[in-house]
């Protein structure tokens, strides 16, 4: 009470002082908003001007409005290409949500359950996310290679020559042998992501939760996963936006034409092929790429918003 009286008389003396300070003071952010204008806004907004007009080359020809996108959703082969890589997407996100995040959550509970050597375990876990993506990509097209890959050769030591296959060169097997090798890069991540989780759950309450009687798996759907749901939305948005954003992987173990046969094409690659061309000498098309760009920006803004409002919702119904 006291200080305060001090302050308010301090400010009665010096009210110029103090007026200065105060404005002084909201000017520390403007640094952080043109870093944030220059590298975020300003290259969303120039790709949906650049989507409104024609473009011949590297050359900025006529407006045209919409007619990028009308092109993208209408025209062959560009609608055929788009839908097949949208569903590509969602494959991504689906496979990485039940693999990785479910293979992750059960390591991460192993550790949380005072398993001995967890603080092994996370390092291990977590190594191959310091590997470069292109190294990864490179590293597991030499295991999936058909003729000397260690995944076919173990398998033929294993009495398994049936199943041997041409991973990558076959469209029924490259989507997910891609998939899955991005979940043996990012697993280590989730594991951490779920351990916090698991951390911040009150061992009171389990510790109470199991004098009732609550034990194995009523305990972790019925405690466990609603008390951390805040990791569990953490990292389901992470994922659905790294599927709709996976690039490196897929070029890196098979290029810009999402072979064979546009059997592992994703919107990224997609976009790629269409803005810079692909390894084909595809034509350059700055206006179809600009507009592939923003429909996948409000793809990913969008159905990420809806499902934080769904979560938020659903938390505060409880």
């Amino acid at each position: 009470m006291s200080q305060g009286t001090a302050l308010e008389r301090k400010m009665k003396r010096q009210p110029g002082a103090w007026s200065w300070k105060n404005s002084f003071i909201h000017l520390f952010p403007i640094p952080a908003l043109a870093v944030y204008a220059l590298f975020i806004v300003y290259p969303i907004a120039a790709a949906f001007s650049y989507s409104l007009y024609d473009w011949k080359g590297l050359q900025k020809g006529d407006f045209i409005g919409i007619g990028n996108f009308v092109k993208l959703f209408t025209v062959e082969p560009f609608n055929g290409l788009f839908w097949n890589a949208f569903g590509h997407n969602w494959y991504y996100f689906a496979l990485e949500m039940i693999v990785q995040n479910g293979i992750a959550f059960a390591l991460a509970y192993i550790i949380f359950s005072k398993v001995k050597g967890a603080e092994l375990f996370k390092i291990a876990y977590f190594l191959p996310r310091l590997l470069s993506v292109i190294v990864v990509g490179f590293l597991w097209k030499l295991m999936l290679n058909p003729n000397y890959g260690l995944v076919n050769v173990t398998l033929k030591k294993l009495g398994l020559d049936t199943w041997t296959r041409p991973w990558l060169g076959d469209p029924e097997t490259a989507l997910t042998s891609i998939v899955l090798a991005n979940c043996w890069f990012g697993i280590g991540f989730s594991v951490l992501i779920f351990l916090a989780g698991l951390q911040s759950i009150s061992q009171e309450v389990l510790e109470a939760a199991r004098i009732d009687g609550v034990r194995g798996f009523r305990m972790i759907r019925s405690m466990i996963v609603p008390m951390m749901m805040q990791s569990v939305v953490i990292i389901t948005v992470f994922t659905f936006i790294h599927a709709f954003e996976a690039f490196e992987l897929v070029y890196a173990m098979q290029g810009s034409q999402g072979e064979p046969y546009h059997s592992t094409d994703t919107l990224a690659v997609f976009f790629y092929r269409i803005a810079f061309g692909g390894s084909t000498g595809d034509s350059v098309a700055i206006g179809l790429g600009s507009a592939l760009a923003v429909v996948l920006f409000f793809i990913i803004a969008t159905l990420s918003a809806l499902f934080m409002f769904y979560v938020r919702k659903k938390e505060m119904d409880h």
